[in-house]
């Protein structure tokens, strides 16, 4: 009998990364971000502070920043945000914001108007390194995905991100678990 490859699914809300300038114009000189909680991912959090963010059609409060500090600020929505939004940003892995649209973020302090940086984050899989080898998966690689939620679906094109950093996590938008009924906490099994 074959094992199942089973993966704990991480359904991500609409949130910021920002960098440790952006910090300061937002909250303030000398301004750091604060855990709120840890997440699935080691070193990674969520953070006490919050913003807005503003695009022609309409705006979020209370958008949750993720730490530490990035290289780049980025915010990722599901589709149906930038539709709220009134913007039509990529399918893209996090990092990845050439080409994308900008938005208003507001703080408590101060504004900030980017230029680039939204994304609809593709669906990946984080995987440590010592589970990558044991299933034979290459980073970048793309996988097909089982869920068992309320409305099952496969989903295709799930990329694999390999890293000794990593823990163990299937990342999907809030669209992508509303469709499979599916909340953080819940597995997926891994299809080969």
């Amino acid at each position: 009998m074959i094992a199942l490859m089973l993966i704990p699914i991480g359904v991500s809300a609409r949130h910021i990364h920002l960098t440790a300038e952006h910090v300061e114009q937002l909250f303030g000189k000398g301004a750091e971000l604060t855990v709120f909680k840890p997440l699935s991912q080691p070193g990674q959090y969520a953070a006490n502070e919050t913003v807005a963010i503003v695009g022609p059609k309409g705006r979020f409060d209370k958008v949750r920043i993720l730490g530490p500090v990035r290289p780049n600020t980025q915010i990722e929505v599901s589709r149906t945000d930038a539709f709220a939004l009134g913007i039509q940003p990529p399918v893209r892995e996090s990092g990845n914001i050439a080409d994308t649209p900008g938005l208003r973020v507001i703080g408590p302090k101060g504004e900030v108007e980017l230029d680039k940086g939204v994304i609809v984050p593709a669906r990946h899989i984080h995987f440590h390194t010592s589970d990558a080898e044991r299933w034979d998966i290459q980073d970048k690689q793309l996988l097909r995905v089982k869920v068992s939620g309320e409305r099952p679906l496969v989903f295709e094109d799930v990329i694999a991100r390999v890293s000794d950093q990593f823990t163990l996590d299937f990342h999907i938008d809030t669209d992508e678990g509303n469709a499979a009924g599916v909340r953080t906490g819940d597995q997926a099994e891994l299809l080969k």
